[in-house]
């Protein structure tokens, strides 16, 4: 575990870079985890940021992109079908691995990543 300042407090992550533990995330620290990826959020950034959490909060591990793409695509992409490169495009750095990171998940569900 590494201790970072970060947000105005300090925070432990893993050795993958991941918030250490899940209820110790909040807005302002993901904004923070954004800002320091040069990423500024958007509405559709946090409706895939929302929808992480409340999917690892019931199921206990991240969502494939595929379980994303399916449940909020329609959200994320309102005028063509969502696809895995629109999830890519809102997080450049890293695609669902950068998206799990900044909604605090202590862990990634990625085969490409």
């Amino acid at each position: 575990m590494t201790a970072v300042q970060i947000a105005g407090r300090e925070v432990l992550f893993n050795k993958k870079g991941h918030l250490a533990q899940f209820q110790d995330w909040d807005n302002d620290l993901a904004e923070a985890l954004a800002a320091d990826d040069g990423l500024k959020l958007t509405e559709c950034h946090w409706t895939v940021i929302d929808f992480l959490r409340e999917y690892y909060a019931f199921h206990e591990m991240p969502p494939s992109p595929k379980v994303v793409i399916r449940a909020i695509g329609h959200e994320v992409s309102k005028h063509t079908p969502c696809t895995r490169k629109n999830l890519e495009s809102l997080f450049p750095n890293g695609g669902c691995r950068q998206a799990c990171r900044i909604a605090g998940l202590p862990e990634y569900y990625c085969h490409s990543c």
